[in-house]
């Protein structure tokens, strides 16, 4: 009979359970992994995968692709911009380079905090006052004002977020159903498709004033709950923007697998049934596909639509500053020119981040 010699057994079970640590670290960060692809963070995973031990330098080489080489080129971008901006002349002046832009991002930002020092001044001023009219019994006179200054830049952001993400909500509530009947039924498809395929083409532009007209005799109230401009733009990217989203929801009801239709059939499930326990869950990816390029779709079309019909939002300021006219315009421009650029890539992070969630809970 063999004996087991003690110390052997204790490094075996020293490395049984290092290994089953560094698996259940690997485990964590594969799990990790799918939020940093959400948020553009997919650099950190080789990162943490090295930090644990998994071939440094195989992962440092990933490193190097998802970090290193965007940087170099984004650094590579600046160095040509600073070189070759002041070399071409408008009639604006010189563009401005990455230093002239950046000082104008500053400039706004103090724009924004001179704006609301003034209308906190303003609401003190009024509450002062009313209080005064309270006290010598003058109650019957008492008003209350909203600040009317000029909108600010973060002011002007947020009202076109806000106008983008109540056009596209329009969009996919008529979409998404209309795209479902397409793919459930040869009939609607037939119906839809010509609409589709004529109306898919169409400018913003050629839509904005039949919308402007529109609106305006319909919506004819000053104190509603939606101003008309507002109302204008949503309706423009809800006519432009819900073409993506009803061809990949019709394309991926009608591409679900025919065996699971059958066994529907065989179940005898209802309407209803069919479509929320079968269709939509088979037709998910593509759904989001339509509606990350609807959203993508939507926020460029905002912008042209407040640019031409001078509705508050980015696109106005462009306009704006672009009438303006002074040695300081062009900067602003381009420092919305970015802004538009990095709310359009974050849309499309929050969409993405909707689809992960919406499949990893359809997967469980």
């Amino acid at each position: 009979m063999t004996a087991i010699d003690p110390q052997s057994l204790s490094d075996a079970e020293k490395t049984a359970r290092k290994d089953a640590r560094q698996a259940r670290i690997f485990t964590r960060i594969n799990r990790l992994d799918g939020w940093f692809q959400v948020l553009g963070l997919s650099w950190l995973t080789p990162i943490l995968k090295a930090a644990a031990g998994d071939n440094p330098r195989a992962q440092m080489k990933e490193v190097w692709q998802l970090l290193g080489v965007p940087l170099i080129a984004i650094f590579a971008f600046l160095i040509a911009w600073g070189t070759l901006a002041p070399k071409v002349q408008t009639s604006l002046g010189a563009i401005p380079g990455p230093v002239q832009v950046w000082e104008q991002v500053g400039n706004l930002h103090d724009d924004h905090l001179r704006e609301q020092d003034k209308a906190a001044a303003f609401y003190q001023r009024q509450d002062e006052r009313n209080a005064k009219l309270i006290a010598a019994g003058k109650a019957d006179k008492v008003k209350n004002r909203s600040y009317t200054g000029k909108p600010t830049y973060y002011q002007q952001i947020w009202t076109s977020i806000k106008t983008v993400f109540f056009g596209f909500l329009i969009a996919t509530v008529v979409a998404v159903p209309v795209g479902i009947a397409a793919g459930l039924s040869k009939t609607a498809n037939a119906a839809v498709n010509p609409l589709v395929q004529i109306f898919k083409p169409v400018s913003p532009l050629a839509w904005l004033p039949i919308v402007t007209m529109v609106v305006s005799a319909v919506y004819t109230t000053n104190d509603g709950m939606f101003s008309k401009s507002f109302l204008i733009s949503a309706i423009t990217v809800t006519l432009c923007s819900l073409w993506p989203t009803l061809i990949n929801t019709a394309l991926g009801v009608s591409s679900i697998d025919k065996d699971l239709v059958s066994v529907s059939k065989v179940l005898k499930m209802n309407t209803y049934t069919k479509i929320t326990k079968l269709v939509l869950p088979s037709a998910l990816p593509l759904i989001f596909t339509g509606l990350r390029l609807s959203l993508g779709v939507g926020w460029m079309v905002l912008i042209a639509a407040e640019m031409l019909a001078q509705n508050p939002g980015l696109g106005k300021f462009v306009w704006d500053e672009f009438q303006n006219g002074s040695s300081q315009s062009l900067a602003k421009i381009m420092v919305a020119v970015f802004t538009i650029g990095i709310i359009g890539f974050l849309l499309d992070r929050v969409m993405y981040a909707l689809q992960s969630l919406f499949t990893f809970t359809n997967n469980r």
